[in-house]
């Protein structure tokens, strides 16, 4: 079994339980890997993101460090998240109980599929997301008019300070902050969270992922659409978002572990 390492690189801690990881994978006969930026960190030699093939990804960082790994996977390989950062809601172990479930792993494991969402414009593609879709003003205290479109008919318009287009993993983000409800990542749909409307009776919507919808924008401001906080498009003052389920979703290593449960505890421990 092959298995990548990644580490976020700004904190020496995270960076020696990576060598430790890798460390006992490779005393279990795993062919073991680091990806470029964590081996440069380390003073080694490593494989960019997007050129590593392997039977599974582990990532010792925050979620910042997770979205960013799945958004430079060429393809989608299962991922481990040990929690090395604040909440750390994409990461499903914590560090003191990660080696014992590691060293399971050569062993097989099963995986989880959560859904991601592609963005497009015009019938360009701007991005995927497995979090979120933020669209927001370029400057600060200016409002957007947006219309929200489903199978062809206008469902709501409103204005607000920006909206976001979350999956139901994300969810727990900013969507949870920003009002929206905590979403069952089983479920496939796609959660709109207006942030601060103007009108009270804008609200959340989840609507099912194998319906249309568009996401008009008219503003006399600037907007730009920021995907999971790791990539910003200039969208001008008047566009038109097209918002389909990806076609590939994001990989975890499932580690058997109630959903709820884990929000519960994590929620509590803020």
């Amino acid at each position: 079994m092959k298995i990548a390492v990644v580490s976020r690189i700004d904190n020496p801690d995270a960076l020696a339980f990576a060598r430790k990881i890798r460390s006992s994978l490779t005393k279990s006969g795993c062919d073991t890997l680091f990806d470029q930026d964590t081996a440069r960190a380390l003073g080694l030699e490593g494989i960019p993101l997007a050129k590593i093939h392997a039977d599974a990804v582990i990532i010792v960082g925050g979620d910042g460090t997770i979205l960013r790994t799945i958004s430079e996977l060429h393809h989608p390989i299962p991922v481990l998240g040990i929690n090395w950062g604040e909440v750390g809601f994409l990461a499903d172990l914590e560090p003191e109980e990660a080696l014992d479930f590691i060293s399971t792993m050569p062993d097989g494991f099963s995986v989880e599929e959560r859904m991601r969402i592609s963005l497009f414009k015009d019938g360009k593609r701007l991005g995927v997301a497995l979090n979120e879709a933020l669209i927001v003003t370029t400057r600060p205290a200016k409002m957007l008019h947006f219309s929200i479109s489903v199978d062809g008919s206008v469902a709501d318009h409103f204005r607000a300070d920006g909206l976001l287009i979350s999956t139901p993993t994300g969810s727990t983000a900013y969507a949870m902050s920003a009002g929206g409800p905590i979403v069952d990542p089983r479920i496939h749909g796609f959660l709109l969270v207006p942030l601060a409307p103007y009108m009270l009776s804008s609200r959340p919507h989840l609507i099912c992922d194998n319906r249309s919808l568009e996401i008009s924008l008219e503003s006399a401001k600037p907007a730009n659409l920021v995907i999971d906080g790791q990539q910003t498009i200039e969208l001008g003052i008047s566009s038109v978002i097209q918002v389909v389920r990806s076609e590939y979703p994001a990989l975890f290593v499932d580690v058997k572990r109630n959903f709820f449960e884990k929000v519960d505890k994590k929620l509590r421990n803020l």
